[in-house]
């Protein structure tokens, strides 16, 4: 029987298979743009012929199948969200516009303030007021619901964000409000902020609700599609869909929430880090067709930022910390107004693709420059199943030389740096400018592109150390294939250290728990699979904001002795990331946190142990590659020959059927006993 996780990409659709008793295996077809049910069902045939068998055969033969999608996230990229209607307070139709004050990128003049996220023309107020302590203060005027619901009629509102004011202290006012839309407008969605995100920022509440709101037709369409054309390929199995806070979620969860599954995809790529490395702080890069995705691991945990952004929206939810920019195998190079070449952001896609893959791309991008280069072998091009056109390429990045007036592989060489340095800016990010030296950092380079760049970046950045893992080109269809269903419940009781309330916090985390476990259950998993992780937000009496701090439950409750770890804990955290604690100020607990996770069996979905390595590594052949000054022979080697143990120095090229790997000078390699690649640099 087998499992598989397929991840869409912007140009290839992944799909990492396990089977067991036999090795992982990694297939790849052309992304579907706007069908991408179809490039989902492609992939699935691609594998099943690999095996002789129909695609009825091999689904038949399939237990459970796991979904990175990037619907949702195409969705925001590109503005195709359902026309939403938003109800409020009486007296803050604003809060979409305001946001929280402060201005991102606020020494950016080229910025414009953005418009708010659902438009004030479909923006109703409603009379009504509950107060911080969960009293009535204000009776709902349920007239101006009825109001809203009419003019929303007339707006051609497809969905519906409701977020009042502390009603994470009392809903009885937004289950009102849904209750009178539901007889008014029966069969238009409704989001309730207090169920999708109960925290106490009212911006960040109402946006993530909003965004909800906006993407639920988007993705149930999505799913159910989805759904269908597996149904009618023969599956019955399991299907579970990534989250973007590291796990996977049944079909019917992730329609409910849909914004959870907002840059679901790129998440997956730190899950796989963490099993492939014991390192304790390490980098994960992911280089597609469309984007470079960067996240990180610190003392071997994953980044969950409440701060997660998506262009100049914020989230308003905990994700996965995942920095991207646009620069990808497919990214085009392009010269601006000034005479400077740029990369990115945008790109080929999958259709019409860079102009080697003769499918009508006519535009030059980084896979025509790597063809040029010498660097990617247009007849082995994924082993050979497709043949790049160099002339084609040479054509494409002809245009960029006559623009800079410099020679055709100048300009190819000019794109490969280029697109070197704005991935370098996106590790940097998260990295230095969040105070942490990548020179102390270890590297996973995952992505189909990624290893034609990554000996170049390391050398550039002083990185000493990097990994090429043998399914890079499947990095995040690999991490959903290995990880867990996962959920995060959460719930707001304001209490400080001078007074703490342990009776309302033992009782609100046993709430969470509970839900957490029926979610678990919900999700098909017993009591033997599932297990929690907790977690609190808090500050500084008078700070602004708040920060996440993990802590440990064995009792299932809190005891007396607890507060004393909660405060040593959050001293721990404030120092780590700020680098001061003051221990004679008070702190304030705000939210409350339960990490509901099942274990679906990816621990051992791990993939065979290669053999050892036999005598010396010889190379197949020798390329002229471009390296900085002039084309050199270079060693080409059969990566997928090597065994445990062997080594290599480059200069040289390491070809696997998904993925090309440039070792530079006085880079040395040596494959691991799961054949992965571990690089030093002298």
């Amino acid at each position: 029987m087998f499992v598989a996780c397929i991840d869409i990409g912007g140009t290839f659709t992944d799909l990492v298979l396990h089977r067991e008793g036999a090795d992982l295996e990694i297939h790849k077809s052309p992304t579907t743009p706007g069908m991408f049910e179809r490039g989902f069902i492609d992939v699935l045939g691609v594998a099943a012929s690999s095996h002789g068998m129909s695609l009825a055969e091999f689904l038949s033969k399939t237990d459970m199948i796991v979904h990175g999608t990037t619907v949702s996230t195409n969705a925001l990229v590109e503005g195709k969200v359902a026309p939403t209607g938003l109800i409020c307070n009486a007296g803050h139709p604003d809060i979409l516009t305001l946001r929280e004050s402060p201005r991102k990128r606020a020494f950016n003049i080229k910025v414009d303030f953005p418009p708010p996220y659902v438009h004030r023309s479909r923006t109703c107020e409603v009379r009504g007021r509950i107060d911080a302590m969960g009293n009535e203060i204000e009776t709902l005027a349920e007239e101006d619901v009825r109001a809203a619901a009419r003019h929303f009629r007339a707006c051609d509102v497809e969905t519906i964000a409701v977020c009042l004011l502390w009603s994470i202290v009392n809903p009885i006012h937004e289950r009102r409000v849904r209750e009178i839309l539901l007889e008014e407008l029966p069969g238009v969605p409704v989001t309730l902020s207090h169920e999708l995100n109960p925290i106490p920022r009212e911006y960040r509440r109402t946006i993530s609700t909003a965004i909800n709101a906006s993407l639920f037709p988007i993705v149930s369409e999505y799913v159910e599609k989805l759904t269908g054309a597996l149904s009618q390929s023969g599956y019955a199995g399991e299907l579970l869909i990534a989250n973007c806070v590291g796990g996977m979620m049944p079909p019917e969860e992730i329609i409910e929430r849909p914004i959870y599954s907002v840059m679901s995809g790129p998440t997956l790529a730190p899950i796989a880090a963490v099993n492939l490395t014991t390192e304790s702080n390490v980098i994960v890069v992911d280089m597609g067709g469309t984007t470079f995705d960067v996240s990180a691991l610190r003392n071997r945990h994953l980044v969950i930022t409440p701060e997660a952004t998506f262009g100049l929206e914020m989230l308003g939810i905990p994700k996965i910390d995942v920095r991207s920019v646009g620069a990808g195998g497919g990214s085009i190079a392009w010269v601006d107004a000034g005479g400077l070449l740029k990369v990115g952001p945008h790109s080929a896609s999958a259709e019409p693709g860079p102009a080697c893959y003769s499918r009508g791309g006519t535009k030059p991008t980084v896979t025509d420059a790597n063809v040029v280069l010498g660097i990617i072998d247009p007849d082995y091009f994924l082993g050979g199943r497709i043949k790049l056109d160099r002339a084609k390429a040479e054509a494409a990045i002809g245009k960029i030389a006559r623009q800079l007036k410099i020679g055709l592989t100048e300009a190819a060489y000019a794109i490969y740096t280029t697109t070197n340095h704005n991935m370098i800016g996106a590790i940097e990010d998260i990295t230095v400018n969040e105070g942490i030296d990548p020179r102390d950092s270890y590297v996973v380079s995952g992505g189909g592109a990624t290893a034609c760049h990554i000996g170049d970046m390391a050398r550039i950045l002083g990185i000493k150390r990097f990994m090429v893992p043998r399914f890079a080109a499947g990095l995040s269809a690999y991490g959903g294939l290995i990880s867990d269903v996962r959920w995060e419940e959460t719930g707001t009781l304001n209490t400080t250290d001078r007074h703490f309330d342990l009776d309302g916090v033992n009782r609100l985390l046993a709430l969470l728990k509970r839900k957490g476990a029926s979610f678990l259950k919900r999700s098909g998993l017993d009591s033997q699979s599932q297990r929690f992780e907790f977690a609190f937000q808090a500050r500084y009496l008078y700070q602004s904001w708040d920060i996440e701090v993990p802590f440990d439950l064995p009792e299932g409750r809190l005891g007396k002795r607890a507060l004393a770890d909660l405060v040593a804990a959050f001293h721990a955290q404030h120092e780590r990331i700020y680098t001061i604690k003051d221990e004679a100020d008070t702190i304030e607990f705000t939210t409350w946190k339960v990490r509901a996770i099942g274990d679906t069996g990816g621990g051992g979905r791990r993939g065979a142990m290669v053999p050892s390595q036999r005598g010396k590594v010889k190379p197949k052949s020798t390329r002229k590659i471009y390296l900085g000054k002039d084309f050199c022979d270079v060693p080409v080697y059969n990566a997928e020959a090597f065994g445990a143990g062997a080594r290599l120095s480059g200069p040289a090229v390491l070809e696997m059927p998904t993925t090309t790997i440039l070792l530079l000078e006085k880079q040395h390699g040596q494959i691991d006993g799961h054949g992965n690649l571990l690089v030093e640099l002298e």
